[in-house]
């Protein structure tokens, strides 16, 4: 039974929201509590929408956050299919599309994005895919089953991730990359080919540095993708996957600064009264990126800022500060990073590309500020000292992985 104000409203459903909740009631927090989601879904993980749930591997009550129960069982309130599209942060309510409101003590802003559409021709057709959301996956489940030729749009981690999927599932698969190489905002080049030359040996094709001119159908269904030029690749589905539009836009109408993301400080608080914002759509100041105002699209700060948001809350005043950290499953390929690879001037890779077992370390100023590892967990665990401490290791111990990262924390280069 929901109630029309709580004193903790927290919008959007996914880990940030849902930690969020968890945080206030672990601390001991005794008001009320609702989520608004516009799924139809309770919480759940989204990294396993590109991976284990498209794979079918895991079933949806496995990426489920908490089972059912344990909401009920906090008295937190999960208000399903609503969307807000408008915060007044005078009344200190929020309306949602059927122009019901909900009023609230303290708002946290935990929406996430929406999947980026392409803003070329035939984006709007019939078998154009993003992967966002649980209805996002299960529809392409479905149509999969009648599809043999696959386009993936983006040669980035989600994009990546569902060709390797659509290997499993015996299509035939090709990615476009409008950069020169795949992984490339947010890898060095070593890590860029590996990945490039995994997907090729699995039989998919890649094409670097392409532009798409439009998507191509007949009238309802995509049938191919049309390159600039002129070239034209037959699919029956094909996957979007390039990047996300933060969902921002009722706290910025209503005045909170902010442009992609909203803006917050150190305690997770917009510039609107009584408000938060955390997650995807949070910008901020984050010293692993140089003071940079970044938005960082991860579990990790999700779930921290949640916490810190939570412990303000409760009148615990204590600044976001984490190391940021991710990960990306591939075939049988495990990449772990730690850290932000943001402005770094040289890279050391570490072990052996060819065993398929090795990381990339990124240094900036001789200090080491983050690392890829793939198949590498130690490199990964001893790895992060490393990057919280800002530490300066020597390029040819790096690159002997023979010496355990763990030796050099706390050693001078």
């Amino acid at each position: 039974m929901s109630a029309s104000s709580y004193d903790v409203l927290i919008v959007g459903a996914g880990h940030g929201g849902a930690q969020a909740a968890i945080a206030l009631r672990q601390a001991g927090f005794a008001g009320s509590i609702a989520m608004v989601t516009e799924e139809a879904d309770l919480p759940y993980e989204r990294p396993p929408l590109s991976k284990e749930y498209l794979a079918g591997d895991k079933p949806f009550e496995r990426i489920m956050i908490r089972p059912a129960a344990f909401w009920g069982e906090r008295n937190v309130d999960i208000l399903t299919k609503r969307r807000i599209d408008k915060v007044d942060p005078a009344a200190h309510q929020v309306t949602d599309r059927a122009v019901a409101t909900i009023g609230y003590g303290k708002l946290i802003w935990a929406t996430g994005g929406h999947a980026r559409k392409l803003s070329c021709d035939g984006f709007d057709l019939e078998g154009v895919h993003g992967i966002r959301t649980r209805a996002d996956v299960d529809k392409l489940e479905q149509e999969l089953q009648h599809a043999a030729r696959v386009v993936v749009i983006g040669g980035g981690y989600i994009g990546l991730e569902a060709a390797a999927v659509m290997t499993k599932f015996e299509k035939s698969v090709t990615v476009l990359e409008a950069m020169d190489r795949v992984l490339a905002r947010v890898a060095g080049e070593p890590l860029s080919r590996f990945y490039e030359a995994e997907h090729r040996a699995h039989g998919v094709t890649v094409h670097l540095g392409v532009a798409v001119d439009s998507l191509v159908g007949d009238g309802v269904k995509v049938t191919g993708v049309k390159l600039a030029d002129g070239e034209v690749l037959p699919a029956e589905i094909v996957v979007v996957g390039i990047g996300i539009v933060p969902a921002v836009e009722p706290l910025l109408v209503a005045g909170a600064t902010g442009g992609n993301g909203v803006d917050v400080d150190a305690l997770c608080k917009t510039s609107l009264p009584d408000i938060y914002a955390i997650g995807d759509c949070a910008r901020h100041e984050n010293s692993f990126a140089e003071g940079g105002w970044i938005r960082l699209e991860s579990v990790q700060n999700a779930n921290d800022q949640a916490t810190t948001a939570a412990k303000d809350i409760m009148g615990e005043q204590k600044p976001y500060h984490a190391v940021p950290w991710f990960w990306s499953n591939q075939y049988d390929l495990r990449l772990q990073t730690v850290g932000l690879s943001i402005g770094y001037d040289d890279i050391v890779v570490r072990g052996d590309i060819a065993a398929r077992s090795f990381s990339v370390v990124y240094l900036r100023r001789g200090q080491v500020i983050a690392l890829d590892c793939v198949n590498a967990v130690k490199d990964y665990v001893q790895g992060k000292a490393l990057v919280t401490g800002g530490i300066a290791v020597a390029p040819a111990l790096l690159a002997d992985s023979a010496i355990p990262l763990k030796t050099h924390v706390g050693v001078a280069a």
